[in-house]
């Protein structure tokens, strides 16, 4: 099989068909733009579970004189209750668990009140006692949370245990929603650039059905003459993939290291080196689905 033949009969349908090559480039592009920011959310999706739940605390909440649950009815939670908690966080069965722990009382609550709701209104409207004193807890395996849950619920002069992470669970929810919904768009695409492909070889093998019968008629193997149409779609798709992969580069620079990461340093980003690793898996589908398609559509349809 001779690759100069095979690539001048590639370039030969290339040239004829520029309007559909054109539009296999374009829907390629947008399909595994897609796919590429689809993978980079998943990825960005993982980092920010193995950090933030790293860092999630178990805060146990003591009574205020408000407060209406069954343990608090004696009022807010005095000395000798508050005693009792720190003794069972410092007991032998708990300390396995626990990682560190710190009190925070009703002025520090009230100060910390003020900074989260700085400008609102509602800042005003609230005394350091109508705040609950709390004990936070940082845990070996945050995944242990329930064994602090169960040891504190029904205690006297606890209003609420309340682990971080069921806040944590919902926002992940909300970004593994979004991050579908690419993939969900991105497959609707790539199924449109498959079929937007296997149109633009029948109709490159329609064009020239001639040259393909006098092929045939000099013995030309079913394997030379479908190559050229395969290196067709192959050739558009990687062009394609590698506008998909600057895209998904540029997004990466200009928009999370260029903007969201200034503003907000506390959240560890995907950076560069994980959108290069992106690349090639654009690269590869789409070659493979331009392959596996084109292959189809010139079997299935002129039956060589």
């Amino acid at each position: 099989m001779r690759l100069s033949l095979i690539w001048q009969e590639a370039s030969t349908g290339l040239r004829r068909n520029v309007s559909m090559v054109i539009s296999v480039i374009l829907v390629t592009f947008i399909s595994l733009t897609f796919v590429g920011t689809a993978v980079l959310m998943q990825m960005q999706i993982g980092q920010m579970k193995n950090y933030w739940y790293d860092r999630a605390q178990v805060a146990i909440y003591l009574c205020t004189a408000d407060s209406q649950a069954e343990t608090c009815t004696a009022g807010a939670a005095n000395e000798e209750q508050k005693a009792g908690v720190l003794g069972q966080l410092e007991s032998e069965t708990l300390a396995p668990f626990i990682d560190k722990s710190y009190f925070e009382d009703h002025q520090q609550a009230y100060d910390n009140f003020q900074q989260q709701f700085e400008g609102n209104q509602l800042a005003q409207l609230v005394a350091p006692e109508q705040l609950n004193e709390t004990y936070w807890v940082n845990l070996k395996d945050p995944s242990q949370s329930e064994v602090l849950v169960e040891a504190f619920s029904g205690t006297p002069g606890v209003e609420e245990v309340t682990d971080q992470r069921q806040y944590l669970d919902a926002i992940f929810r909300v970004l593994n929603v979004a991050s579908y919904t690419a993939i969900g768009i991105a497959a609707l695409m790539l199924i449109a650039a498959v079929l937007l492909i296997a149109t633009t070889i029948r109709l490159s093998a329609y064009s020239r059905r001639k040259e393909i019968g006098i092929m045939r008629l000099v013995g030309a193997s079913n394997r030379f003459i479908q190559t050229p149409f395969i290196l067709e779609g192959v050739f558009s798709a990687v062009i394609g993939s590698i506008l998909a992969g600057g895209a998904v580069i540029a997004i990466v620079y200009f928009f999370i290291d260029g903007y969201l990461a200034p503003m907000m340093p506390f959240v560890n980003f995907v950076d560069i080196s994980d959108a290069i690793v992106v690349v090639p898996l654009l690269l590869l589908v789409g070659m493979v689905l331009a392959a596996l398609s084109a292959n189809f559509a010139i079997k299935r349809y002129l039956k060589i």
